[in-house]
């Protein structure tokens, strides 16, 4: 997935007549020198019941099971629901652990504060912060009560996130009454929002996801909440199928007790604290853990992970911390498109974060079948996606290069040597260079001009510290992927400059790569 490192192997090209050779797919020079808010979940059913009728609660956002709780300073540790919670653990098996709850204010007054995990004490590398037991954490083969069943449906057409907040919505309907009453008041007052007191931008209104005009986020977004759309027309599948909630549920059927807004809320907070378990079956590979995310923070350079140990799940810390400093944990390799709308939340510092450059072959193209059978034998796809990495632009243009070019290839003879080459080569004259580098050039312009502000207004927006929260992480990501198209557009120009002679003109190509 990520680019091969740039190996540079092309000799400089002299003003010639004859195309020189080049290696085909290596990295080459080119010519030069959630909210768990269930708005009233009880109420709303049973009044579903009595009248027929689905219809979603205009309230849904605002309406919690919680108890209303005092807004502690920032930082300060918490009581309240969060001891009652802590204490539900202990009483359930939890042993002395090492962090303590704390809360920071949320940006909206009619929110509550966001609570989050925090050391209660001085840890060193590789303590044990805490090891919650199996019989506090939620997973589907808990859920389904049988793994067969558990694992038929994580492999059909619905998710593992669709099957457990369903589960967490009918244990919701129970009130006091379910076990699970004090974990459930917790997700319900963190409402699947993230680090920054973010909400996901599955639940942001139509104007608040204009703020991702000229990202691929937008469209990454509204493709996620149809197929959540899609997950929720299946839920009754799920209901006739699980022995488990038909025999609790028995006169519950998901879409008529539940409307779509109520299980996109319940889906994305529990998108935004489901912990992927590594070792385990597949029916436990998702959990759902007190004193897990959303209560601990993400940061993409950890690499401390919730893991299943004997018969818990338990987190050994991967670095030191003070007394009362947030505990952070690894999301895994996630760009921030993914951070943001999983979490959101975005890391200015994400080792892992990146753009995608798209290229096909034109498939009108009369030598299609040779050129797909080139970049097959060469490990690439008739449509390829290049992964640009935020400071290994340059690389990604170089791998990206011998690609084009051979989309560029129009002469029959040219094709058939290099199809019947022993190694992987490329023809390239100095048009075509020039064509290619042209067509790169003006690609990443595009992109760039699709975004509604520049780089400089977005700096400007940053530095307003009054800033709307949700505009601000918004910002924060288009700012990063601009960065990213700056440098790759450098890069680019850099080459331009460096061929022999810039005079010449791109050579004419019928039928060019496609790049989107």
């Amino acid at each position: 997935m990520e680019a091969a490192p740039l190996t540079s192997s092309l000799r400089v090209l002299h003003r010639s007549t004859t195309s020189p050779r080049l290696p085909f797919f290596k990295s080459t020079l080119p010519l030069s020198s959630s909210t768990l808010s269930f708005a009233s979940i009880r109420r709303s059913s049973k009044n579903r019941r009595s009248s027929g009728a689905v219809s979603a609660s205009s309230n849904s956002a605002s309406e919690t099971l919680v108890v209303a709780a005092a807004v502690g300073e920032e930082g300060r540790g918490v009581g309240g629901e969060v001891s009652v919670m802590k204490e539900w653990m202990h009483m359930n098996g939890l042993p002395p652990c090492k962090v303590v709850l704390r809360e920071r204010a949320s940006y909206d007054e009619n929110l509550k504060a966001i609570h989050y995990v925090a050391a209660s004490e001085d840890l060193k590398v590789g303590d044990t912060a805490f090891s919650v037991p199996n019989s506090l954490v939620v997973t589907l083969e808990r859920v389904l009560g049988n793994e067969t069943i558990a694992e038929l449906l994580a492999t059909n057409k619905l998710s593992e996130l669709a099957c457990l907040a369903l589960y967490l919505m009918y244990e919701k309907k129970q009130g006091k009454k379910s076990f699970w009453y004090p974990y459930i008041k917790e997700l319900d007052r963190q409402r699947g929002r993230g680090q920054l007191a973010v909400e996901s931008p599955l639940l942001w209104s139509e104007s608040e996801l204009s703020y991702l005009s000229g990202s691929p986020t937008k469209a990454e977004v509204l493709a996620r909440a149809e197929g959540i759309k899609r997950e929720y027309h299946e839920l009754d599948t799920v209901w006739f199928m699980a022995g488990s909630l038909f025999q609790q549920y028995p006169y519950d059927i998901p879409t008529e007790a539940f409307s779509f807004e109520i299980f996109k809320q319940a889906f994305v907070a529990i998108q935004s604290c489901v912990v992927h378990l590594q070792g385990v079956s597949l029916a436990r590979r998702f959990a759902l853990v007190p004193l897990g995310p959303p209560l601990l923070a993400y940061k993409s350079t950890c690499r401390a992970m919730l893991t299943a140990a004997d018969g818990a799940v338990e987190l050994v810390v991967d670095r030191p911390y003070e007394t009362g400093e947030p505990i952070v944990v690894w999301c895994g390799p996630q760009p921030n498109s993914r951070l943001l709308l999983n979490y959101g939340y975005v890391d200015e510092d994400n080792p892992y974060n990146r753009i995608t450059v798209q290229a096909a072959l034109n498939a009108e193209d009369p030598q299609y079948q040779d050129k797909r059978m080139v970049v097959q034998r060469n490990g690439k796809l008739t449509i390829q996606p290049f992964q640009v990495y935020a400071g290994k632009e340059k690389e990604a243009v170089y791998d990206m290069l011998p690609y084009l070019r051979l989309g560029y290839v129009s002469d029959p003879s040219e094709m058939q040597s290099v199809v019947s080459s022993q190694g992987p080569v490329c023809p390239v004259s100095p048009c075509m260079e020039r064509a290619v580098l042209d067509q790169l050039s003006d690609y990443f312009r595009s992109r760039l001009s699709g975004y509604p502000t520049t780089l400089t207004e977005d700096e400007t927006l940053l530095a307003d510290s009054s800033l709307n929260p949700k505009r601000r992480v918004a910002t924060q990501l288009v700012r990063l992927e601009k960065k990213i198209l700056h440098a790759c557009l450098q890069t680019t120009a850099d080459l331009i400059n460096q061929l022999p002679d810039q005079s010449v003109s791109p050579c004419p190509a019928p039928y060019v790569p496609i790049l989107s």
